[in-house]
């Protein structure tokens, strides 16, 4: 197959690239800085800026599947200036992709566009899936950040969305948090924590995470492109959640450390301001489970939080030694 993945210089790109390109897939990448990237990448990039057309609509035509993740990262402080470009980024960059995907002669046979479990409400009492979750943005006293996340969510879904493909089969990915032993992914700043005595559990633990070991994320990608009956919104998240205070109790176990230091909200606060970003990532409950995943048939290798930081740590400390 040819595989086009628009944005795919992140990191949930990369895994996708690279594991496509080991199964003998044809991968080619759009970029909006394609100079940037190294040359020893073992796929074709293909420049574009994710908004206007060009010379990258060629790709489209003849692309058996198209994977958009582009968009602005959201690492960042949702001041005003960022939160334009996070939003308008994700909004263009579907916009172009499906109008390119209308006017090719030959149209891809599968549009996967990325989306978020952050989608879905801050709740406690039950988890979210596809047909019974509650949609977030008006939980009451939610932060304004929180209700941002899930306006950028909702247009990017809706946006892709309106477009008419009848050649196409559309699938929206509502992906929890990716964990690989990448040292700038979220596993390894969740270990970097643990190793240095702050791994306690954060603001009241309470809240759930819901995570994919990245194997697991490729396989149920590859799921997708394979099982022609589904479409729509799937949720691409282990079948089992833990709470934020369990998460990190495991991760301290595979760390080794005995102890970790609570993190109290304004102590996560404090430590967002300094490092640029928000605290969304591990204030707000997602308990998302992946119901219409699991319904078709797809078996997880790592369903179970212990045994995927247990694989991941092994990788991550192996790369830290390197």
């Amino acid at each position: 197959m040819k595989i086009l993945i628009p944005g795919g210089t992140g990191q949930v790109g990369q895994i996708l690239a690279q594991s496509f390109m080991d199964e003998g897939h044809q991968v080619v990448v759009l970029s909006r800085k394609p100079a940037s990237q190294p040359a020893s990448e073992p796929w074709q990039i293909v420049p574009w800026d994710g908004r206007s057309e060009g010379e990258w609509q060629r790709e489209v035509e003849a692309a058996d599947v198209v994977i958009n993740l582009a968009g602005r990262s959201v690492n960042c402080r949702y001041h005003e200036r960022n939160r334009q470009e996070i939003m308008q980024s994700r909004q263009a960059s579907t916009q172009a992709i499906g109008e390119a995907i209308v006017r090719a002669q030959n149209p891809p046979r599968l549009w996967l566009q990325m989306s978020t479990a952050t989608i879905y409400a801050h709740r406690f009492d039950q988890p979210n899936d596809e047909t019974t979750g509650i949609l977030g943005g008006d939980e009451p006293g939610a932060p304004d950040t929180w209700r941002f996340s899930i306006d950028v969510a909702s247009t990017w879904e809706a946006t892709a969305e309106a477009f008419d493909l009848p050649a196409t089969r559309q699938v929206i990915m509502r992906l929890a948090i990716n964990m690989c032993p990448a040292a700038d992914g979220a596993f390894g700043t969740f270990v970097n924590l643990v190793r240095r005595g702050m791994g306690g559990r954060q603001g009241d633990g309470r809240q759930f995470i819901s995570w994919i070991h990245e194997r697991d994320m490729f396989r149920a990608v590859n799921w997708l492109i394979d099982h022609e009956e589904l479409s729509g919104a799937v949720n691409i998240a282990a079948p089992h959640p833990v709470t934020n205070a369990e998460f990190m109790k495991t991760l301290r176990q595979v760390c080794g450390v005995r102890f970790g230091l609570p993190i109290r909200p304004w102590m996560l606060g404090l430590g967002a301001w300094f490092m640029g970003t928000e605290t969304e990532l591990v204030l707000k409950s997602r308990r998302v489970i992946p119901t219409r995943l699991v319904e078709s048939g797809f078996e997880f290798e790592y369903p179970q939080w212990p045994d995927a930081a247990r694989e991941l740590y092994s990788r991550w400390r192996d790369m830290a030694k390197t």
